[in-house]
């Protein structure tokens, strides 16, 4: 241990590795790539708009730009090209393109053909937030989320106090995930069009004098939105709760605004959980949403809940079913809901019969089809990725499921660089089950060799190893500098079943880390794996898994790596902001069940004086999620003990790194530490 301890720590400066050469993935090579945004397909059928978003590491920021590319098949075509980003992509009746963009300094609506000319600014609307623009069916009238006051300041209340910086709170839900409490609530409105089809007046509010937000935050958006194919009425999704109601509770519903009498109704009032994404049927006789049904249990399974407005009946099309629905879409005539699930490791698509009745699985693979619209009622565009392929859009015949590539976003940032294998294995746990392991192998892994290997621990605690994409996380470019990755989906993770997703509630240092543990113990059987040159990486729950794995692995780990991860599970209660996350999944509050497994056997912090392996903490100082005092403590603990150990702090960015370059220096601190620690000569990877 004195030896590590003595380990230089200088890392390299953050533009050195960006100039050399390189055929294998790069922090850098990450951050060229294009991220394919949202898709709209037009009226006719014929094409798809979609958003590509590029990042300048330089300037530290991205730009989204629009695309179309014919649902047949064909070249693909840029749009725009402009300083602001384009976003909130609607198709016309008329075949004609809105979106918003910011090119003027603030969002604004514009207008374009279909093949980018005569585009026009159709508003001039005052710079307060608008976001989540939709368009009535028959373009009559549009529907947005702004932000409204609805509380007054620490300003208002003492004006003579300009210079005060203080906050005065009286009750929960102070902060949520990355903000504090800035006094104001995303609200809902509608606005006319006039026959230009430019906006006509001032939008109104649909939630006036309302504390609460539409859609909900942080990562709601327009799916949460909804207007009648008439264009008469809005469903939308809120969580009308405050403080400390809100913080315990699940409880969102699906409102129904009638834009002739501007009367307002909760159509899923009873119904305990999540309810969002409301979506009328095509004869708008009926509406569909997602629905959880246990209230506080934000990982429940997505139900299909069907609402006919003649009988005012709600069914659970889905009931019965263990998958958890996503991204649900009416068919053409009304007669199938098409929606996405998690299953074994992918994201595939189904159908089930709006009255209810058999699902139907209609895509396989190993592949992650991460959303989807409809062309027709026999084919669907969707946005496609692979643990070794990043987003393109492919078109999709829902009868055979053949699946037909659209875009090529990358593949000039790509050309020559060399991809490791994915092994999709399974491991026997100690319970007798099988358990689905990805391994990934480095570009030019030699079985005749030994590899450095990191154990990946997954977060949410329950969000699935899928075939999707990170691009901090990512499992290619850990194999790229050189280490084989398992990454097992062990108890408490989606795909699996609802026995094997809830297992982990009230459990966290139980059969999931027993889970870990059968996964690297198993895999590090292959002769190609170097036992004395393991590490352990996570985050959030992932990250908790690495703190208490620290005093758990009985001499695995040669060093360990925890991002945002939890470190007293006594602390963590009360500085969290989502109660109803603690109340379920550790069994309540310390102070009513101090000898809960959560508070005793499985709280990391009690484990520390078994610490004996070099630590990197990683936390952000607004995350709110996770507070930033449980990587401070995880840290001068291993301080105190003399453990071999690093902080890397980022003071802007929340529970993910959002920003360019501190992605990019998070991969840099990453891959420098377990160069020097697992590497045999000590050197940081490059």
């Amino acid at each position: 241990m004195n030896k590590l301890l003595t380990v230089g720590l200088a890392l390299l400066p953050l533009a050195a590795s960006a100039q050399t050469p390189t055929a294998v993935l790069t922090p850098e090579k990450l951050w060229q790539l294009g991220r394919l945004g949202e898709m709209q397909v037009s009226p006719d059928g014929k094409t798809v708009a979609y958003t590509v978003t590029k990042y300048n590491l330089a300037e530290n920021k991205g730009n989204a730009d629009i695309w179309t590319v014919p649902v047949a098949g064909g070249a693909a075509r840029k749009l725009t090209d402009t300083p602001g980003s384009e976003n909130t992509l609607n198709w016309r009746p008329d075949g004609k393109l809105t979106f918003l963009s910011g090119e003027g300094g603030t969002d604004q609506l514009y207008v374009m053909n279909a093949d980018g000319s005569g585009k026009t600014k159709l508003s001039d609307f005052p710079d307060q937030g608008l976001s989540n623009l939709k368009y009535a069916p028959k373009a009559n009238f549009i529907l947005y989320t702004q932000d409204v006051k609805v509380t007054p300041t620490t300003l208002d209340l003492f004006p003579d106090l300009p210079k005060a910086d203080a906050k005065i709170i009286d009750d929960l839900n102070y902060r949520h995930w990355n903000v504090w409490d800035d006094h104001l609530a995303s609200h809902v409105f509608f606005q006319p069009l006039n026959a230009d089809g430019r906006p006509e007046g001032y939008g109104k509010d649909l939630m006036p004098g309302e504390k609460f937000d539409s859609p909900l935050m942080p990562d709601g958006g327009a799916e949460q939105l909804a207007f009648s194919p008439d264009g008469y009425r809005i469903a939308y999704t809120s969580r009308k709760l405050t403080g400390k109601a809100e913080a315990v509770s699940t409880n969102s519903d699906i409102y129904l605004y009638d834009i002739h009498n501007a009367q307002t109704v909760n159509l899923s009032e009873g119904l305990g959980g999540y309810d969002t994404e409301p979506a009328f049927a095509p004869d708008g006789r009926q509406v569909a949403w997602l629905s959880m049904a246990t209230p506080g249990f934000e990982s429940d399974r997505n139900g299909i809940v069907v609402y006919d407005f003649a009988t005012k009946k709600r069914v659970d099309v889905t009931k019965g079913s263990e998958l958890s629905a996503n991204n649900a879409r009416w068919s053409a005539d009304g007669k199938t809901i098409y929606f996405m699930a998690v299953v074994a490791g992918t994201e595939q698509l189904y159908s089930v019969p709006s009255k209810g009745g058999k699902i139907k699985q209609l895509t396989t693979g190993a592949q992650n089809y991460n959303s989807f619209e409809l062309v027709g009622n026999n084919q669907a565009v969707a946005n496609r990725t692979t643990l070794s392929a990043f987003a393109d859009i492919v078109r999709l015949d829902l009868k055979t499921g053949k699946e037909t590539p659209l875009t090529t976003i990358n593949k000039e940032e790509l050309a020559g660089i060399r991809l490791g294998k994915v092994e999709d294995r399974r491991v026997t746990t100690t319970d007798n089950k099988q358990m689905q392991v990805f391994v990934i192998y480095p570009p030019d892994f030699d079985p005749a060799k030994k590899y450095p290997t990191l154990l990946y621990c997954q977060g949410g605690p329950q969000s699935p190893i899928t075939q999707s994409q990170s691009y901090r996380w990512n499992f290619q470019l850990m194999a790229a500098n050189g280490y084989i990755v398992v990454a097992p989906n062990r108890r408490g993770l989606p795909g699996f079943g609802r026995e094997w997703n809830d297992a982990i509630s009230g459990d966290f240092g139980g059969q999931p880390i027993r889970d870990y543990l059968s996964a690297i113990d198993k895999i590090s059987e292959e002769p190609y794996i170097d036992k004395d040159r393991r590490g352990c990486v996570g985050a959030s729950y992932g990250g908790y898994s690495v703190y208490f794995l620290a005093g758990h692995h009985e001499g695995r780990f040669k060093t360990f790596i925890s991002h945002d991860g939890m470190f007293d599970l006594n602390s963590f209660y009360t500085t969290t902001e989502e109660m109803f996350f603690v109340n379920h999944d550790l069994g309540g509050a310390p102070w009513n069940v101090p000898q809960h497994r959560s508070y005793t056997e499985f709280n990391p912090i009690n484990f520390v004086g078994k610490w004996d392996a070099p630590i990197l903490v990683i936390h952000g100082g607004k995350d709110f999620r996770v507070p930033e005092s449980q990587g401070m403590e995880a840290f001068g603990s291993a301080q105190m003990r003399g453990i071999p150990s690093r902080f890397l702090y980022l003071p802007n960015e929340g529970h993910w790194v959002l920003k360019p370059q501190n992605a990019v220096l998070w991969q840099r601190v990453f891959f420098d530490w377990l160069g020097r620690t697992l590497k045999p000569d000590g050197t940081a990877a490059k």
